[in-house]
């Protein structure tokens, strides 16, 4: 009992960090890429929230985002950066484009990043306002203090069924 409660307390406190201290990656393929920009300048200020260098290595990163119209052949691409991204790792769809492939229905275009790598937060817009970048970005930080993100919920999960495992073979 004891063990648990100290282990959970400090899952907490790591959440609390985590979520004061993005490392992001930007992945820009488009338009929306002007307002990605505008979010760090002084008007916004990204750093307010402890995502304000983007780190251009994804080994060096814990935040994707992901920002413009995604096509087929960028998919493989995709997945692997998502793939080299410090864990655990967290992804925002910025734009419709990212989140639903935008007005581009046709055959070269991916209806959506979900298709390809799991996705904590969508910025919706076309492209989304900077305020709207702000509520994406302190909705990750609520979801990642709360243990509700993807990577988090994996874990979770995976311990789960180790735990599950060893009292089968006991």
């Amino acid at each position: 009992m004891g063990l648990e409660i100290t282990t959970t307390k400090l899952e907490d406190l790591a959440n609390w960090g985590r979520k004061f201290s993005f490392f992001t990656y930007p992945f820009i393929t488009a338009c929306c890429g002007m307002e990605f920009m505008s979010v760090a300048a002084p008007k916004y200020d990204i750093a307010r929230f402890g995502a304000e260098f983007p780190r251009f290595s994804p080994r060096q990163s814990d935040l994707m985002m992901v920002v413009g119209t995604i096509t087929e052949k960028q998919g493989p691409a995709l997945k692997r950066v998502y793939d080299q991204l410090a864990e655990p790792a967290f992804v925002i769809a910025f734009g419709v484009c990212a989140s639903t492939g935008g007005f581009y229905q046709n055959y070269s275009v991916v209806p959506g990043i979900d298709q390809i790598i799991p996705v904590d937060v969508y910025i919706p817009g076309c492209p989304p306002r900077p305020e709207q970048v702000l509520d994406g970005i302190m909705l990750l930080q609520k979801k990642v203090a709360e243990g509700r993100t993807h990577n988090q919920v994996r874990e979770r999960r995976e311990a789960l069924e180790r735990r599950e495992r060893q009292n089968e073979g006991a």
